[in-house]
């Protein structure tokens, strides 16, 4: 589970080569108020299964944004792919959205538990650890191939092209954008350390810990 480079929608430039039929204009530089806005892309990869699922929003890279793309991968996908599955095992990086030092994220990871009733894992990479992670060289990777030189006119033609991404070892890619307003600078609610059914382990407890359903 991650989240990526956020990249500006409109008639931006973008790095890299693309073959066209017509001549594609885009402006010369890159004012964010000259655009629709920025695309925040989370994604999640199926090791097993070797799928990579990709939500895309236009809002703040949030933990309730986070919790939501897994939310939308498990409901839509996952509960259908592992009907008497119980727990989720989720491996992801230290920072960012799902930071293993906040608990705003572990606030919002207890609701997703209860929301799914199922007991989630998380595995978190230390600093500096993250390229270990598999979906930073088997997902990511291929969906920047995809993407490259593309212009991004509308989140329906990031989600196209996103969607191409392919390797030789079967690798596909599924896409949906993620509608929703989410707020930053929110803090936990008062008390919630002491009611969180959050477990830690008793080895490295920063990185490793469980959410049970309340």
């Amino acid at each position: 589970m991650d989240t990526k480079k956020k990249e500006l929608v409109g008639d931006f430039a973008r790095e890299g080569q693309t073959y066209t039929q017509v001549e594609i204009e885009t402006l010369d530089h890159d004012f964010s108020s000259a655009g629709a806005g920025k695309v925040i892309p989370h994604g999640l990869l199926d090791l097993a299964k070797n799928i990579g699922y990709i939500h895309l929003n236009m809002s703040h890279d949030t933990s309730e944004f986070c919790c939501d793309s897994v939310a939308l991968w498990w409901e839509g996908q996952g509960i259908v792919q592992s009907p008497t599955a119980t727990r989720l095992l989720i491996l992801c990086d230290g920072g960012g959205s799902n930071a293993s030092s906040r608990y705003v994220f572990k606030e919002a990871l207890q609701a997703l538990a209860n929301r799914l009733r199922l007991k989630i894992r998380i595995a978190h990479y230390p600093p500096y650890c993250s390229k270990h992670n598999p979906i930073e060289h088997r997902l990511f990777p291929h969906i920047t191939r995809a993407c490259q030189g593309v212009v991004f006119h509308t989140l329906e033609v990031v989600k196209n092209y996103m969607e191409k991404a392919y390797t030789k070892t079967g690798l596909k890619v599924v896409v949906s954008i993620l509608d929703g307003i989410y707020q930053t600078g929110k803090k936990c609610a008062n008390g919630f350390q002491k009611t969180m059914e959050i477990v830690f382990d008793k080895l490295l407890p920063r990185w490793n810990y469980e959410a049970i359903p309340q």
